[in-house]
Parts: structure tokens; sequence; C-alpha cells
């Protein structure tokens, strides 16, 4: 078996036009558009972001569509980033594309920066500086040893 990669990552979306426009207005390039208005994907840097309707979504992985969570998931998305403007900037771009604030970006009790915010459907994101984080050209995040 090949080493463990996670390369894509599908969110549940009840208003599939709204998801859309809303990470498309984080300047997420979508692609692969044959798909139609069931499920997009998105070029994540590396990754790919799906988004699927949440029925749809939870009939192909054959479980219940109800009750709908809306407490926290126990899952979060993050960007990493190199700077506290740069967290800034992205959780701006985020409240003015629709998401909810959930926590404004602060110092954290770890040397960083992060704030928190909620897609339309609920998804938690964190915009994050962390500290020992190091980046590639391209953007990737490479990990410490």
């Amino acid at each position: 078996m090949a080493n463990p990669r996670l390369n894509v990552v599908t969110l549940g979306v009840t208003d599939f036009a709204r998801s859309v426009r809303f990470y498309e207005d984080l300047g997420f390039a979508r692609r692969f558009k044959a798909t139609g208005d069931d499920i997009a994907f998105f070029d994540a840097g590396g990754m790919v972001l799906s988004l699927f309707r949440w029925d749809m979504l939870a009939d192909d992985a054959q479980i219940p569509a109800e009750p709908r969570p809306q407490a926290f998931r126990g899952t979060t998305l993050a960007q990493m980033f190199r700077t506290d403007a740069e967290v800034d900037a992205l959780m701006s771009k985020a409240l003015a594309a629709g998401a909810t604030l959930l926590k404004h970006a602060q110092k954290t009790s770890f040397g960083g920066y992060s704030g928190y915010f909620a897609d339309p459907n609920g998804h938690v994101w964190e915009a994050v500086r962390a500290p020992g984080f190091k980046f590639r050209r391209n953007g990737r995040v490479t990990l410490p040893d």
C-alpha cells in the first residue's frame, strides 16, 4: 500500500449554489465542472475540497441525513499563514463572503495567532499562524520533526 495521504475533503452542503459562491469568494478555483450541480470540486493547493449536497452525501455513505448536527462536529478545517496580517485578511474575506464569526483572530497560548469562522453550512474553519511551521515556495506547509 502507498503512503497514507489525505487528498480530498468533502463537505455536505444544504444550499449548493450559495456554498459554491462562498468558496469561490474565498478564492478557491472550481475545477471539473462536468459534475454539474450535485458536487463541486475546488483546487485547494495540493488537495481537493469538494462540496456535495448534504442528503446525497449521506445517501452515498449510507448513513442517515437527519438529524443534522447543530453543535460542534469535532472537526475543523484550517489554512495556515506566515503572518498575522494574512490571518486577518482571510478572516475579513470569509466574513465578507457570508461566514459566521466564531472567534476573532487573537494571540494564542502557543505563541501563534488564530481566529475561527463557520461557512454557510456550519463547517468550522481556522485561520492560523503557528510557530515552528515552515512553508515551501508553493505555499505548502512543512511539519517540523
